[in-house]
This record gives structure tokens, sequence and C-alpha cells, in this order.
């Protein structure tokens, strides 16, 4: 059943019907979330955690080939949640390198205790940690070259964060609440530090399921914009990139693969890089020349247009030129002098 926030408001993420099992193309582009039920009902994972949590365990081992994972630990007492420690200068969690059999040992051990201590494999390559399972349990993304990672634990839950590529989340095992909000609702999600996280992207100081109004007042304006998806076995997903997700695992034995891909060449750097360059180079800056690089980056960067080159010949635009491999390349290289001179 759906939680409903302080303010006694849900909005439910829109759901669509996927042809065949697949999705066109065009829904694979969107910047709107989106549920498909039942994407996944035919794979054998999906069909053996209806079967219950020891013939799901039983089914992933089949694949299992002594990988090495990264698993996240907690004591009981943080309720599930991975998070920060009440100063923000360490975490309540702490991780560990282990052979994926030695998790799912764990999981088994704690899995009908009241109070169990939270237990989470986040991000795992799927071909690298149980190989041969897509040959079996696959979603078709056409020629998209996604990575598909496996995540796998306990009542676990990930702070609202976002991600940079695309991603559709499968849940194979157990059940998930997901709360997203959209990218514009930044300035009410009272972010945390940039550089500092539990997992590599920034995350909301706010603790969704309890949320302080007190201290985050801006939270309730957040909270109008949220989307709910509440997702059972081989139901899908789709979140744009750059949507803030909150993801809430429910169930005893969860695991669910999703897959991130990018609409933009492989040879394009992370945008982050930039954010953290712009640290460095202009927040502290005069006001005055605050707007006037803000406006540079309008003309060149936000607001491109034609005319804006048209009184430069093509074979002289250099880095304003259309971007490809080698452009990327030299400029790269160019920006790696500029630092480290």
């Amino acid at each position: 059943m759906a939680c409903a926030d302080p303010l006694g408001h849900v909005r439910h993420v829109r759901e669509i019907a996927a042809a065949d099992g697949r999705l066109p193309d065009e829904m694979l582009r969107a910047d709107t979330p989106y549920i498909v039920r039942g994407l996944a009902t035919d794979w054998p994972l999906v069909q053996a955690g209806r079967a219950g949590a020891a013939a799901a365990d039983a089914y992933l081992r089949r694949f299992y080939r002594d990988a090495t994972v990264n698993a996240m630990l907690g004591p009981p007492d943080i309720g599930g949640r991975f998070f920060y420690n009440d100063t923000i200068t360490g975490f309540n969690f702490h991780n560990a390198r282990a052979r994926l059999a030695d998790v799912l040992d764990e999981l088994a051990l704690h899995r009908d205790r009241p109070d169990p201590g939270a237990i989470y494999v986040g991000s795992a390559s799927v071909d690298a940690a149980l190989p041969g399972l897509r040959a079996e349990n696959d979603i078709d993304l056409g020629a998209r070259d996604a990575l598909a990672s496996i995540w796998i634990g306990n009542r676990t839950v990930v702070a609202t964060h976002y991600d940079l590529p695309d991603n559709l989340a499968v849940v194979a095992v157990g059940e998930r609440r997901f709360t997203l909000f959209p990218p514009d609702q930044l300035h009410n999600l009272y972010v945390g530090p940039l550089d500092f996280n539990p997992a590599g992207q920034a995350i909301s100081l706010v603790d969704v399921r309890n949320p302080d109004l007190a201290r985050y007042p801006r939270y309730a304006d957040a909270l109008a914009h949220a989307q709910v998806a509440e997702l059972g076995p081989g139901d899908a997903l789709f979140i744009p990139s750059m949507w803030w997700h909150h993801v809430e695992a429910l169930s005893a034995f969860n695991v669910l693969v999703n897959y991130w891909w990018r609409q933009s060449p492989d040879y394009m750097d992370t945008p982050t890089n930039a954010l953290m360059l712009a640290l460095l180079t202009m927040r502290e800056l005069p006001p005055a020349q605050r707007r006037a690089w803000q406006e540079i980056f309008r003309h060149y960067i936000f607001e491109p247009d034609e005319a804006s080159l048209a009184h430069l010949p093509d074979n002289a635009r250099y880095a304003l030129a259309p971007l490809d491999d080698d452009g990327a390349r030299v400029l790269r290289g160019q920006l790696l002098r500029r630092i480290n001179r």
C-alpha cells in the first residue's frame, strides 16, 4: 500500500504497457518516469522468487563462479538505512569485499530474524558476479550497450540520489518502493556533500520515511512534486537521467537487476567533472564576474545556436566545432595540461 507523505499527498508514477515484452525506442528516451507491470514476469529468476527466498537463492547460486562483490553492512539499529553518522564525518555502515556466496549465506542466516543487520550488495556487474544469468533473464534494449547490474539484500533503504545514466530497474525478487523527484527539486531536497557520500553520489539528508519538516521545511515543496512507484516481482521502472530517487527494499530477500545507459557518446565525460571544476574556478568570484561567466555558459553551452557561430568558418571553430572522438581527445588533453601546469 502506498505510503502517504505528511501532507497527505501521493502521486503514483504512470504505468504503460509494453508490446511483446519490448519497450519502443521513444520510451527508452523518455524524460519522465513510468512503470511497466510484468515486463520480466517470464524470467526464471522471477519465477523462482515467487516460490520463496530459498528458491531464488538456489537459482542465483547456479551461476556463481567464486565472484567477489562489494557489500554494505550495517547494524540493526540503523533500520536498514545506509546513511551518514550524526556529524556527517563518517557513515553508519561499513563496506566489505566478500565472496557473493558468503553474502548469500549471511542473508539466509538473517532472513527470519526480527531485527537483522542491513546487508546489501549494490551495483555488481551481472556478467562478472553471475555469468550466464542474463542468458535466461534479460531485457531487449535494442542497440543500446547498457551496463547490467544486480542488487541483492534484505530490508534496506538507499537515500535519495540521482544518476547520470537513464535507468531501467527490474524487480526480480521481493518488493520495492521508489520515491522520485524531478531534477528541479534540488533546492528542496537538502543535499549533502558532493564529494563525501555513502556510494559515490550526493544524497538528500531527509529521511523520506520520517521527514523532519521542522529541520527541512522546503522538503514539503519537494513532496508536492514527488511520485511513488511500488513494484513487485517482474515489474520494471524507468528512471530518466538526473531524476532523484529514494529506494526501499521491503522484503527479507530482494533482488533487482537494472540497466544503465547514456544518451550521449562514450567520449563525453561526466558533467560532474565540470561542476567540480566550476567550484574550483568560479564559485568564489565576485558577483559581477559570476554573472559574466553565467552568460558565457548560456551562450556556448546551454542555449547555443548557429547564429552565434556564423561569423566563424567551419575550419576555424576548433573547440566550438561539433564534438567527436578525436575532438574530445584533443580537448581533454588541453584541459589536463591547464590543470597540471
